[in-house]
């Protein structure tokens, strides 16, 4: 079965083409981060336009680069939600109409299932059951995953998301947007124990977390501290630091819990090289196997939706041409597999 995949919740504009037997056949991209840039963060009406003025174009350069045509799609798989209405309308709309002009069926995908489920896009692919750390600028949560959909969500953060916190904090360094990136660039050039900052919640029982005091002490430090690049730079170290042991002290806790023995991590965050290199290094002592996506499927893309939505669709499972968006989906309640 070979399955569009179109992704639209927030600022990138994602088309794929997978196919059950093939695998990924094409893939396009395109990122409004310079159009948001100026504004320090998104523009939910003028990503919904700019998802507009791309969608078509992004199809049709997809499906030339797979030697596709309208014939050869089996099912269209496209972001349902978590996100901007605006967004997801046009994505949505879009899915719609193919699926009515091509007349195969069209699936609704949840935006953090795809994510959960990116790293099946590369080899070695991880084996359920798994424990999930979905981390991205909207959603930070911990993850029980026996199978697709049967996710039973264990931990989440009660206010800020990780990346949400990252590109606060980046902001408040004076740093461009997206934060995110370019501070775990500053971070590489900060020095160790020069400054420690609090792992939030990790004092207390259970696997919530929460970013927002660790952001607001970044900024009390910014503000009583010396305005150079170094101190920055070590300020950017300390904040990286205690997101990454926050985030490995609640895995930890959630691998005890639950008595699995892997970890799959995606989202944006998931991009992070000191997250990564903490959960390896964690991964060889406490002898836990942890699974990333490639960095391309770790920021929003067509190809995890494809493929998510791809594994619905096999199943028999659609969504009827009425249905509505929903910029607010639990992970829990999907059907299973």
């Amino acid at each position: 079965m070979k399955v569009l995949g179109i992704e639209t919740s927030c600022d990138e504009t994602g088309v794929a083409v997978y196919d059950s037997s093939s695998g990924l056949l094409a893939q396009k991209l395109y990122s409004q981060v310079k159009l948001h840039a100026d504004y320090g963060g998104v523009v939910p009406e003028l990503a919904s336009r700019d998802h507009v003025r791309k969608i078509v174009s992004l199809v049709q350069a997809t499906l030339a680069e797979g030697k596709l045509s309208a014939k050869d799609i089996d099912g269209i798989a496209y972001t349902r939600g978590p996100g901007l209405i605006g967004a997801l309308l046009v994505g949505s709309s879009m899915a719609k109409s193919l699926a009515y002009a091509w007349q195969v069926p069209a699936i609704g995908v949840h935006h953090m299932e795809g994510h959960l489920l990116a790293p099946m896009l590369d080899d070695p692919k991880p084996e359920f059951p798994f424990l999930a750390l979905l981390v991205s600028g909207g959603h930070s949560m911990i993850v029980n995953v026996q199978g697709i959909g049967r996710y039973e969500v264990i931990g989440e953060s009660v206010d800020d998301a990780a990346g949400e916190a990252f590109d606060k904090t980046a902001k408040l360094l004076g740093l461009d947007y997206p934060g995110g990136p370019l501070l775990a660039k500053l971070a590489q050039q900060g020095t160790k124990g020069v400054y420690r900052f609090p792992r939030p919640m990790t004092d207390k029982p259970g696997l919530d977390m929460s970013f927002s005091g660790l952001k607001t002490h970044a900024a009390n430090t910014i503000r009583n501290e010396a305005d150079d690049i170094q101190t920055h730079a070590n300020i950017a170290y300390a904040f990286q630091e205690a997101v990454v042991d926050t985030l490995l002290i609640k895995c930890r806790r959630a691998l005890k819990q639950t008595g699995l023995k892997r970890i799959v991590m995606a989202g944006g965050v998931a991009a992070n090289s000191a997250l990564r290199e903490g959960f390896a290094k964690a991964s060889k002592t406490d002898k836990f196997d942890v699974f990333y996506p490639s960095f391309e499927y770790c920021t929003d893309n067509g190809a995890m939706i494809a493929y998510a939505g791809c594994q619905r669709l096999l199943v028999g499972q659609t969504t009827e041409m009425e249905s509505k968006t929903l910029p607010r989906w639990s992970l829990e309640t999907l059907p299973a597999v």
